[in-house]
């Protein structure tokens, strides 16, 4: 009876121990990203801590607004962001740069509120009736979203912009079809991939393809981590099958 008293204690010992060393070596893993690709890193959030035993702490901000934290020494273990401003924070020291991978394009999209006539933007010309008839919700240029640059600049090339300008509803930051669901704007212009998080819209479509942005966005980890491993290995989940999966679910084409 002693012997499997003391066999029974061995194997509750073994036990407590892996389950220990188990949760020791889990980390929370940091991720800054933009708001287009948000959606795509919070779903693979599940499969990673499966996979791994890892955590996610997910922040997202504008394309501007991230390189702004990296750049000012916000800790963090994984970025996603633009291949242009991740190519300058790997000379900057920033991030690790054969580490950066592009991973994933989105269009941007039109939408409505959920009930509201359906226009058609087929053609560059129906695309500028419909802007110039509506208040428009974007993402405000100043905030460093690269949809609302991309679009000042398309107005002002279609010599809409002052008229645009009277009547936009400029976004700080997050979702504009938030703004069509509170009735402050007629239409939301934003990545597919961000309309998509909305309730109460409808998504008219892509803008036409004469106009269209694809915006790529790609992957990267911190050159100052402490878990250089376990970012490496969300990294590969993204770029991996499982991340070109999600990412065509919520409206976005994979790159890999």
């Amino acid at each position: 009876m002693p012997n499997a008293f003391r066999a029974v204690s061995l194997v509750i010992g073994v036990v407590t121990a892996a389950a220990f060393a188990s949760t020791a070596a889990a980390d929370t893993i940091k991720v800054l990203t933009t708001g287009a690709v948000k959606s795509v890193v919070v779903a693979l959030g599940p499969a990673f801590e499966a996979q791994t035993g890892h955590k996610l702490d997910v922040v997202n901000d504008t394309a501007g607004g991230v390189a702004k934290r990296v750049e000012g020494g916000e800790a963090f273990d994984v970025v996603v962001l633009t291949p242009a401003r991740l190519r300058d924070l790997a000379a900057k020291g920033k991030v690790v740069p054969d580490s950066v991978k592009s991973v994933v394009k989105v269009g941007i999209g039109i939408a409505v509120k959920n009930g509201a006539p359906m226009p058609e933007v087929k053609t560059v010309e129906q695309f500028r009736a419909l802007m110039l008839a509506s208040r428009v919700a974007y993402i405000d240029p100043a905030a460093g979203g690269s949809t609302g640059i991309y679009l000042t600049g398309l107005f002002e090339k279609m010599g809409i912009a002052n008229e645009i300008k009277a009547r936009a509803v400029l976004v700080p930051g997050g979702l504009t079809g938030t703004r069509v669901v509170s009735g402050e704007a007629d239409v939301a212009l934003q990545p597919i991939s961000e309309l998509l998080q909305v309730q109460g819209i409808t998504i008219v479509g892509p803008l036409p393809e004469a106009i269209q942005s694809y915006i790529e966005y790609a992957i990267a980890v911190s050159a100052t981590t402490t878990r250089k491993e376990a970012a490496q290995k969300f990294v590969a989940l993204v770029a991996g099958p499982a991340g070109a999966e999600t990412m065509q679910a919520k409206g976005m084409l994979p790159l890999q």
